[in-house]
């Protein structure tokens, strides 16, 4: 699409296109992030039940941290005063940090919204915290994170038209406040605007147009994964992902599963981020070529072959399904450990193939072999 000239430089390059799908290259301070890209997340500066060199070694360019939790703990000046959120944690590549924005949403009973600002009561002491747009920009760069995302309203569907509505006038007014409080930011760092409109076509095309002709470094779609169903996401990323600027990086928030992200990519999304991978590790449940795999299943019990003999990852090669079982169902820190990163590492696997695939030009071909791959299911149990 044509876009206004916002005088904005672009980080992203875009590398292939086969269809709608697209690889690129997102040049950040901190290092180069490949697309499609998942970032882990990493809420309040660390990666639950994983060290950050397996997050790099299992493929990860860029992970998230979560601004509304960091502001509360350990604080974002004594984080700034600490070398900043890349120093402070140990991870030394891209970083990208949420608004919290979806606080608004996900912390309901806690909080209200007002023209100015969200005012929360701390989940940890129940102390009164301020978040304006102003002051999540203020946070962000605090923080020192590679990619900032404006301050928005997320609505959990379904909803009302009206209150979709609101919402999403809301958030593009904060978005151009978000934009001026970011103009002091040093070259090279950069703010996402976040497309929102539910459910509701018209005002996802308002939201993206509007957010369009303020100009912003990479574009979100927001508001997705809150509780609609698959098809419903599905048909607003295709209203929504034609209407941002073809030049510029496009990040579905909050998704999700293999299964979204692979349809997600087919249309165009170049981003995504999820706690899936390590809260499904945490019960039991592992992300494989077979699809998913309960570990607590008593099927497993006697099984001495591993989640996938032909993985990469050495965890998925190198332990038996027994094993991983009994660590599962005794409870054991380490078997949260094991599917932690054989998840993380099987998201990265399948964004590297995604960005293999469409170099070649053969991403339906992939798009077919993955979703058979999924059908067939796990290995017969013996």
């Amino acid at each position: 699409m044509s876009r206004p000239d916002t005088g904005l430089p672009n980080h992203f390059e875009l590398l292939a296109t086969d269809g709608a799908a697209r690889t690129g290259r997102l040049t950040t301070p901190h290092g180069v992030v490949r697309t499609p890209a998942f970032m882990p997340v990493g809420t309040a500066g660390a990666m639950k039940g994983m060290h950050w060199r397996e997050v790099r070694d299992a493929g990860a360019d860029i992970v998230l941290g979560n601004t509304y939790h960091l502001m509360l703990r350990p604080g974002a000046e004594r984080i700034a005063a600490l070398g900043g959120l890349q120093r402070f944690t140990g991870w030394n590549g891209p970083m990208l940090t949420d608004s919290g924005g979806f606080q608004v949403m996900s912390l309901a009973d806690l909080r209200k919204v007002s023209e100015q600002a969200v005012t929360f009561r701390s989940h940890i002491d129940g102390a009164k915290v301020e978040l304006s747009p102003e002051r999540s920009i203020e946070v962000q760069r605090l923080l020192g994170s590679d990619i900032a995302m404006q301050m928005d309203e997320c609505v959990r569907l379904p909803a009302e038209r009206d209150d979709i509505d609101r919402a999403m006038r809301l958030s593009l007014r904060w978005a151009e406040r978000s934009k001026r409080a970011f103009e002091s930011a040093p070259d090279g760092y950069m703010l996402f605007g976040i497309v929102q409109g539910g459910d509701i076509p018209q005002l996802r095309h308002a939201s993206a147009q509007g957010l369009v002709e303020i100009g912003f470094h990479g574009y979100a779609i927001g508001g997705l994964a809150v509780g609609e169903p698959q098809a419903v996401m599905l048909a607003m990323i295709d209203e929504t992902a034609p209407a941002l600027p073809s030049d510029r990086p496009r990040y579905l928030m909050g998704v999700g599963t293999p299964d979204d992200m692979l349809e997600a990519v087919k249309r165009g999304v170049d981003m995504f981020d999820c706690v899936m991978p390590t809260r499904n590790g945490r019960h039991g449940v592992a992300f494989t070529r077979f699809g998913q795999v309960n570990l607590r299943n008593a099927r497993h019990a006697d099984d001495p072959r591993p989640l996938d003999e032909e993985s990469s990852w050495p965890s998925a090669r190198n332990y038996a399904r027994a094993y991983l079982h009994h660590l599962v169902k005794a409870g054991e820190t380490l078997g949260a450990m094991l599917l932690s990163e054989i998840n993380i590492a099987y998201y990265q696997f399948l964004m590297q193939g995604i960005r293999d695939a469409i170099a070649r030009g053969t991403f339906d071909e992939f798009y077919q072999r993955t979703r058979e791959d999924w059908a067939r299911g796990d290995i017969a149990p013996r």
